[in-house]
């Protein structure tokens, strides 16, 4: 079972094999679904500015990359065409610190302030894709006791509740 505390060297994640492997496949899914950043010779997204942004289709990366302004589309599509490659390369950025903190056989992981920091983005923005994909609700916790455990979603409510239990514990230890 994974833990979290302070010690003198920095934040320490002690995490086992089975949880290090779920993390690395939750990580790279994001990264899958983030989408690769965009090659050197577009000149427009090398100073950060999507030539064709658009509201997602998909309700995940609609969740993710929400658009500023509900009532206006077309100053939505305008501030997302400067701001989606950034919020992107963020994403990138923290799924990638954790997956180079990862360790295949579990253990510690000692982490700095601002690689927690970006953990804490990295389980964020996991826990939205999986609270979207599986229609998290407040009511969420009291439908995965009356669940069939042989109902194929139940994973993944599991996994869920983990990546909750892990924000929480880095928040308090952050804080």
């Amino acid at each position: 079972m994974s833990q979290v505390d302070k010690t003198r060297r920095g934040i320490r994640v002690r995490l086992e094999a089975e949880e290090t492997a779920l993390l690395r496949a939750l990580m790279e899914q994001m990264l899958a679904l983030i989408g690769d950043a965009p090659g050197a010779d577009d000149e427009l997204a090398a100073m950060g500015i999507a030539e064709n942004a658009v509201t997602p289709d998909d309700p995940v990366l609609a969740r993710l990359f929400p658009d500023a302004y509900r009532d206006d589309g077309e100053a939505a599509g305008e501030f997302r065409r400067y701001t989606e490659m950034g919020l992107r390369d963020g994403k990138r950025e923290a799924a990638g610190m954790v997956l180079g903190a990862l360790d295949d056989e579990g253990g510690d992981i000692v982490l700095d302030e601002k690689q927690a920091q970006g953990w804490l983005r990295a389980l964020n923005d996991v826990r939205l894709a999986l609270g979207t994909r599986l229609d998290i609700t407040e009511d969420w916790y009291e439908e995965t006791n009356q669940m069939d455990p042989r109902d194929p979603r139940a994973p993944l409510f599991a996994a869920y509740d983990w990546l909750t239990m892990l924000q929480e514990s880095l928040v308090r230890v952050l804080w």
